[in-house]
Formats: structure tokens, C-alpha cells, sequence
């Protein structure tokens, strides 16, 4: 099923009967993996939910933005913020990410499975504007099915993706999907340092113990300076 992912979208997501088991998330796991190792700087969650990747951040060092769409998504990110003692690290952000620019460019910016109003792959370009020379770019993304289907044709073991904002039941559109070559492609060579380009699938136990399987596209790549 096909989705606008407007303001409208995320605000009944957010009020409906997902809301509970969105808003207590932990952090992906790719987060920790890929910039872990990083010098703390500035850093922007792109489409931040609940926070927890945000949260995950401010505490390690970083002076955090987490902005996205809900506002019900960023009370429960203020809520948790506080609890983790990490809330005058973070500053959170109610905007359209199809539209919002920042005050400033970022050491990192990260987006996890974020969907604005806009084509994809589009929003990965605005996204990739926003880091500052010699920072970092982290792309959580659903892996496009068309990815899955070829795995599935060599035997894979596959499943369905997970949303930032909650699982899509039959995976997400192929309209908020990408593969890691569609998005390197758009990071010109001049520009960008790609560091990692992968496409990962992981298990992931869900409500009543139901595990279900998560493809991910993750690109990682550096500006130059």
C-alpha cells in the first residue's frame, strides 16, 4: 500500500494503537556500528521518532537535533530524554523534513527509516546537504523489495521490513525503499568518501515473541573537507 507520509500520516501513526510499542524503541543497531567510533561533534536525527537514536547520541558526547514531523513522537522523545538524563543535550524539532533546512550544517547526520512527503531518493539529497565538510553521513533505510525478491531467488530466508515509525505489515512501499547502489550513486565521488554500502537483514523479535526478518540498505560516507 502506497502512503502520502504527510503530517496527516504520521500524527494518526502516532496516535493509533502502535504508539505505545513505537515510543519504547531502542536504538538500531547500525547507529552503534557505524559511527560509535567517532569524535563527538554536532548531530542531526533525521525523522528522530521517539528519540532513541537521539538519545543513544546525546549520551555519548553529542550535542544533538532530533527533528521530525509528530509532535506526539517528540513529547515521547522529551519524555525519554529526560529520564536518560540526557535532555539539555538535545534539542527537538517539529518539522516537514521535505522542507525544513537547518540553521547550520552537521558533523553527523543520521536518518533511520525516515518517509517525508517527497520521493526517496530525493530526501537522501537533502539529507546528505545538511552534513558539514568532513563530517558524516549515516543512511538507515528499507531495502527496496525488489533487493529482497533477487535474495529470495538464491534461497534467502526473508521477511518483512520494519518501519521507523512501526512495521509496515506487508514491508514498506517500494516508494520509501532504496538499494545501497541507487543511493552511492547520488554521493559524487569528488565530494564523498563512501565508507560503508551494504544491504543487511537481521532478526528482530516483535509483540508475543514473533520474530520477523529486517532488511536494511545502510550507506555510511564522509565529506571532504
Amino acid at each position: 500500500m502506497e502512503h502520502t507520509f504527510d503530517n496527516e500520516y504520521w500524527d494518526q501513526i502516532w496516535q493509533g494503537d502502535r504508539a505505545a510499542a513505537m515510543g519504547s524503541g531502542q536504538p538500531n543497531p547500525h547507529l552503534a556500528h557505524e559511527v560509535g567510533d567517532l569524535v563527538p561533534g554536532t548531530a542531526l536525527d533525521a525523522g528522530c521518532g521517539a528519540g532513541a537514536e537521539a538519545i543513544w547520541l546525546a549520551g555519548r558526547g553529542w550535542q544533538v537535533t532530533g527533528a521530525d514531523i509528530a509532535a506526539a513522537a517528540l513529547d515521547r522523545a522529551a519524555e525519554r530524554a529526560a529520564d536518560a538524563g540526557v535532555a539539555q543535550r538535545v534539542q527537538w524539532v517539529q518539522a516537514d523534513l521535505s522542507t525544513w533546512e537547518p540553521d547550520a550544517p552537521y558533523d553527523l547526520v543520521t536518518t533511520s527509516y525516515a518517509h517525508p512527503a517527497m520521493p526517496q531518493l530525493e530526501f537522501y539529497d537533502r539529507a546528505a546537504t545538511w552534513v558539514a565538510p568532513g563530517g558524516t553521513l549515516l543512511i538507515v533505510g528499507h531495502l527496496h523489495p525488489e533487493a529482497t525478491a533477487d535474495d529470495h531467488r538464491h534461497g534467502s530466508d526473508q521477511g518483512h521490513g520494519h518501519g521507523r515509525h512501526g512495521r509496515h505489515v506487508d514491508g514498506p512501499p517500494a516508494s520509501a525503499s532504496a538499494t545501497a547502489a541507487s543511493i552511492t550513486a547520488r554521493l559524487g565521488p569528488a565530494e564523498w568518501e563512501v565508507v560503508t554500502a551494504e544491504e543487511s537483514h537481521r532478526t528482530m523479535s516483535g509483540p508475543e515473541g514473533r520474530e520477523s526478518t529486517i532488511h536494511d540498505v545502510v550507506v555510511r560516507a564522509t565529506r571532504r573537507s
